[in-house]
């Protein structure tokens, strides 16, 4: 009796325990690891056989549970005592969700009532603001989502930073992140926009070094700043005078009246110091140019030296097409009184003295360009007047030499006639050769054109020579070895009139000999 009493109180002591599973639910970032801490209980003489975590899904009103044996990720470090906790390496946005624990013992077994409800958060980097002017105040925070305060670690494009509160300047703009204290874990990097105002303005020029007029520049302003300076936001001044606005400024063809102090200035709109505009450091434009001079005005150049003993002689010389020296003349000044275009070229001086003989440097001697176009446009005037008046001239002429010639025919025509009667040494006869007057045909009158042949002679005649004087200047004429035969054609003014009167005369070909008397 007393045995069967002390088997009652045993199983009534095990069987006094409650069944039970008892965590928390927990939150860890993504890449990191979590313990998750468990306990469980269970009667007093049970004991456990298996214990176990499975993954829960909620499928219409029941739990579906799924064993997490074959992650390797997950690590049961409890025992089969009361601790049930597991270890999550390297958690993952996919490990978030429910989870439930069950143990086995001889008798029963038992899985938690509620699910284990796991976050998986990332770590987050907050800049406040994000876009900021320059001065302005900023403040850094990480933010990981879970109620657990972490200890962070900032840094600027790798750089740890020092403060997570500061003033803004030019060198903080950057990516930031920061890091969890102990874990190689950190956040997706946000940039810090920091703008500022203009910075480091500079002016340039292209091409670099000494120019020459004819020849073209570009001036360009750049600079430093965020946002960027628009074209709009550049001015470029010389002397202190506005010339254009943007970025870069071609001055072609550079002229003497270039030359001068040039600067720029940007703007993007942000002050500093409540100054909106900087300016950059002054460059100075230094045309160079050849000598010129105007066509027609006097040039004189002069050759100077040192020598011991002096010089005594100056040569000038000017390079020709060929690439060889012309001699231009002598002494130390070479005078050209008016300049002409042929004259353009490069020249250059050569002293001697008894020791031997030294060139200068060549010098160009250019004539000035005309590049206004009202000049352009009064030589063109010019010119057309100057065509127009040729052309008078010429028309006149040709109408003076005409008539000029018409009156010397006439002069000649009339004193020939008239020498020849006063003289009375015209001998007429009419070759009987010829075909007859009364036989010529008006268009055979026409292409003969009236020819005379007269012959005279130097001597003068009588007026009226005697019969026996007329056979002896024959006789005179028959011996003469010269007989001079002269041609002289007279167009009559009405052609059809010409032709009757040859026809009723007979007098289309006449012929005089006169005797060259000695």
């Amino acid at each position: 009796m007393k045995k069967s009493w002390i088997i009652l109180l045993f199983i009534s002591h095990a069987w006094s325990g409650d069944w039970r599973v008892t965590f928390k639910d927990q939150c860890a970032l993504e890449g990191t690891s979590v313990l998750i801490g468990c306990e469980f209980d269970y009667p007093r003489g049970h004991l456990v056989t298996s214990v176990a975590w499975f993954r829960g899904q909620r499928l219409s009103d029941r739990w579906v549970l799924y064993s997490l044996s074959t992650q390797v990720r997950f690590n049961y470090v409890g025992n089969s005592r009361g601790n049930c906790s597991l270890a999550i390496n390297n958690l993952n946005r996919a490990d978030e969700g429910h989870y439930f624990f069950r143990f086995k013992t001889v008798f029963n077994s038992w899985t938690s009532m509620r699910p284990l409800h796991l976050s998986v958060k990332e770590l987050t980097a907050v800049l406040e603001p994000s876009t900021v002017t320059e001065g302005q105040e900023v403040s850094l925070s990480c933010w990981s989502g879970c109620a657990t305060r972490l200890q962070v670690v900032w840094y600027r494009d790798g750089t740890p930073v020092p403060r997570q509160v500061f003033s803004a300047s030019i060198k903080d703009s950057g990516s930031y992140y920061c890091t969890v204290l102990g874990q190689k874990i950190q956040s997706a990097s946000v940039a810090l926009n920091v703008q500022y105002a203009p910075s480091d303005v500079l002016l340039s020029m292209k091409p670099a070094g000494d120019v020459l007029n004819a020849s073209a520049v570009t001036l360009g302003c750049s600079s430093h700043a965020n946002p960027p300076v628009p074209q709009s936001g550049y001015s470029l001044y010389k002397d202190d005078q506005l010339i254009s606005s943007g970025r870069d400024h071609i001055i072609s063809p550079l002229q003497p009246r270039h030359s001068g102090l040039y600067h720029c200035q940007a703007s993007n709109n942000i002050s500093r110091r409540g100054v909106t505009y900087v300016s950059s450091s002054g460059m100075n434009l230094d045309v160079q140019y050849l000598p010129s001079v105007a066509e027609g005005s006097s040039v004189n150049v002069t050759c100077s030296s040192t020598a011991n003993p002096a010089n005594h002689s100056h040569i000038w010389y000017k390079w020709t097409n060929s690439s060889s020296l012309l001699q231009m003349g002598s002494g130390q000044v070479m005078s050209l009184p008016s300049m002409e275009t042929s004259q353009t070229g490069m020249y250059l001086c050569q002293t001697r003295n008894r020791l031997g003989v030294v060139s200068s440097t060549k010098v160009l001697l250019a004539m000035e360009d005309d590049t206004s176009g009202g000049r352009s446009l009064q030589v063109l005037v010019l010119a057309g007047l100057g065509v127009c008046l040729f052309g008078i001239l010429v028309i006149a002429l040709l109408l003076l030499w005409n008539k000029l010639r018409n009156k010397a025919e006439k002069k000649v025509q009339g004193a020939t006639r008239a020498a020849l009667k006063s003289r009375g040494l015209l001998i007429l006869a009419l070759n009987q050769a010829q075909v007859p007057a009364q036989h010529v045909s008006p268009a055979a009158s026409e292409n003969q054109h009236d020819n005379i042949y007269a012959n005279v002679s130097l001597s003068t005649p009588p007026t009226h020579p005697p019969p026996h004087i007329l056979s002896k200047q024959q006789h005179a004429i028959d011996e003469h070895d010269e007989v001079t035969y002269s041609t002289v054609t007279i167009k009559a003014k009405h052609r059809q009139e010409s032709r009757f009167k040859m026809e009723e005369h007979d007098e289309t070909v006449i012929y005089s000999n006169v005797a060259n008397s000695s």
